[in-house]
């Protein structure tokens, strides 16, 4: 299909400041997660790369590679995927962004009148392409459109989907394991940029104090405390979320770090434990995950998480956002965006957020 691809074009990257990771090949794969934290902590396996789905209890899509490259900071795309271009079209909502608001308000209805504390609820956009992509060709360019040069591919073939590959831009790290130090830096409570510089600004500093996004984002920090306060020695968690920021949105951000008690406890132990977070999910979990199965198409590989694991136990997962899954013949793709819905959410404001959001992914799409 793409037969003058340059021969380092990988099959997984993980593309971060902090430092990236891009392999090739499959020496085997794992549809089972456990199982792969097995091969991992016997040591029979380098590495093992992939995606965790939103729902536990479908199939993973982990390998382990062949040839594994390390790189100090971000990944710099290749000029063959740099000079290709790309069209695309919008061929369908899931579901249409008025539905997507009866839902909202729905949703809200739920909350004030059950245990439901807060829900994330996303819609999809199906695109079509003229001619097979690659989807190399949309990590590249998100890449390159990133402030933080974040990007991700995965390959999804060990999950039943062949040739099918998730791939996005994601700011949030659900965990990220180094030695004995374990970080995760949580995401929740959003704001859509603004043009102009003074509404810009103006825009951060309301989500910074607003009441309805701090509470959302507190759900977040507890249950992330709850998980990895057994786990560790010490766990540093500020007081106050600081505001984050990607060309679309604005973010209120928690950066926590702790010292593992149990060194050998692996990288994709800690995300399997910690996923899924309120961010994505819900709280309660069970109540929020229930009312998104009834609601919402199945998620798929969306709101899960990308990530390596290597045999030191060291890695890094970020929770699946700002993403699609391109079809395994690259000629359609499904693109997901949510929002966090509380008591006191706005429905407009919600279905405005996931259009936001949803720009990340789509301008990479050439759309």
């Amino acid at each position: 299909m793409h037969e003058d691809r340059p021969s380092t074009a990988p099959d997984f990257l993980l593309s971060r400041a902090t430092g990236s990771v891009r392999t090739q090949g499959a020496r085997c794969t794992f549809n089972d997660a456990d199982a792969a934290v097995s091969a991992l902590r016997k040591n029979e396996v380098d590495m093992v790369v992939g995606a965790i789905p939103f729902d536990s209890d479908t199939s993973a899509a982990l390998t382990v590679p062949e040839t594994i490259i390390r790189e100090e900071g971000p990944l710099e795309p290749h000029a063959y995927y740099r000079n290709k271009s790309l069209n695309s079209r919008v061929v369908g909502f899931d579901p249409e962004p008025d539905e997507h608001l009866r839902r909202v308000e729905a949703a809200i209805g739920t909350i004030e009148t059950s245990k439901l504390e807060k829900v994330v609820l996303a819609r999809a956009v199906d695109i079509e392409f003229p001619e097979a992509i690659d989807p190399r060709l949309v990590a590249a360019r998100l890449i390159d459109l990133s402030a933080n040069r974040d990007g991700f591919i995965a390959d999804l073939s060990p999950a039943g989907r062949p040739g099918a590959m998730l791939v996005g831009s994601s700011p949030e790290v659900l965990v990220k394991r180094q030695g004995s130090t374990v970080s995760a830096f949580p995401l929740a409570g959003s704001s859509p940029r603004r043009t102009s510089a003074t509404e810009d600004h103006i825009a951060g500093q309301d989500l910074l104090h607003s009441a309805k996004d701090l509470h959302e984002h507190a759900f977040v920090v507890d249950h992330l405390r709850r998980i990895l306060s057994p786990l560790c020695e010490r766990l540093d968690i500020p007081d106050a979320p600081q505001l984050i920021s990607t060309n679309e949105m604005w973010h209120l951000g928690t950066p926590i770090s702790g010292t593992l008690k149990d060194k050998d406890l692996t990288a994709l132990e800690l995300a399997l434990a910690a996923h899924p977070t309120p961010a994505i999910c819900g709280t309660p979990a069970e109540a929020a995950q229930a009312l998104i199965e009834t609601a919402e198409t199945d998620r798929g590989f969306y709101a899960g998480a990308v990530g390596w694991c290597d045999s030191s136990g060291d890695g890094e997962y970020m929770v699946a956002i700002r993403c699609a899954e391109v079809a395994g013949d690259g000629l359609s793709a499904r693109a997901w965006a949510g929002g966090g819905i509380v008591g006191d959410s706005n429905a407009e404001a919600e279905l405005e957020e996931t259009t936001a959001k949803l720009r990340t992914i789509l301008k990479a799409l050439s759309l």
